[in-house]
């Protein structure tokens, strides 16, 4: 268990902010336990496929570790609308699969994503999503599936964790963007959350000024991760 194929940094283009470099810092683990996997997330890092990830940018504090407070954390009256509007939207929770449904999903929302916030995007093939968003799931990788008159409609990955879920990624189709499935999910996602008794919703990175990661700051009340501690460092939450 926890074997450390590879552990390397990069420096590139930042993800999240124009015309900066990111460095990050990676580790390739194969047969990543529960335990250790929320080890990390709770550290800062960020899991994709057997890959884990987290900035490390020496003169750059901008990605903030978020994760929302999930026993305080009460719905607005706009969220339940956005609840009664999806109560005969169906959801199946499996483990993590690739399927020319999902190609064809994830290919419709990023060529939308492409159009609508110029985000950058090559089809996917079947290999690269399997290593993105299915292997690696271990013992707590899982995905939502939200059906809308039996279309397949969303797919949220996710990593269910002794403390919290970790939310990976989510698309949907935009055919049907009147449901707020972006929302939606992460209400299912608290809700699962107190259904189970976990404390917290892992939402990765907030970064101030990147328009994708803007949601993330709705979600109150939420704690943010001070510094970027390693394995033998406690992490320290602060609520925001």
């Amino acid at each position: 268990m926890n074997t450390l194929l590879r552990e390397y940094t990069t420096e590139e283009e930042c993800a999240y902010l124009s015309d900066t470099q990111q460095t990050t810092h990676y580790k390739i683990i194969q047969d990543c336990s529960t335990e250790y996997c929320e080890s990390l997330i709770e550290r800062g890092w960020r899991r994709f496929g057997s890959m884990f990830f987290r900035p490390i940018c020496a003169e750059c504090t901008a990605c903030e570790s978020i994760k929302i407070d999930v026993e305080n954390y009460r719905f607005s009256k706009s969220e339940r609308r956005i609840l009664r509007k999806n109560a005969n939207t169906r959801v199946h929770i499996q483990l993590p699969q690739v399927t020319q449904a999902h190609l064809d999903l994830f290919e419709k929302y990023h060529s939308h994503m492409k159009d609508k916030r110029d985000w950058t995007h090559e089809k996917t093939s079947p290999q690269h999503y399997y290593m993105s968003f299915v292997h690696g799931h271990g013992d707590f990788g899982y995905e939502v599936l939200y059906y809308i008159d039996e279309v397949l409609v969303g797919i949220d990955l996710i990593d269910i964790l002794p403390n919290g879920i970790s939310s990976i990624y989510f698309y949907y189709d935009p055919d049907y963007s009147e449901y707020s499935l972006g929302t939606y999910s992460m209400l299912e996602q608290i809700s699962m959350a107190k259904e189970k008794e976990l404390e917290w919703i892992y939402l990765g990175y907030y970064v101030q000024g990147c328009q994708s990661l803007t949601y993330k700051s709705r979600y109150k009340p939420y704690h943010v991760l001070q510094g970027r501690p390693w394995d033998a460092h406690e992490p320290n939450w602060i609520l925001a």
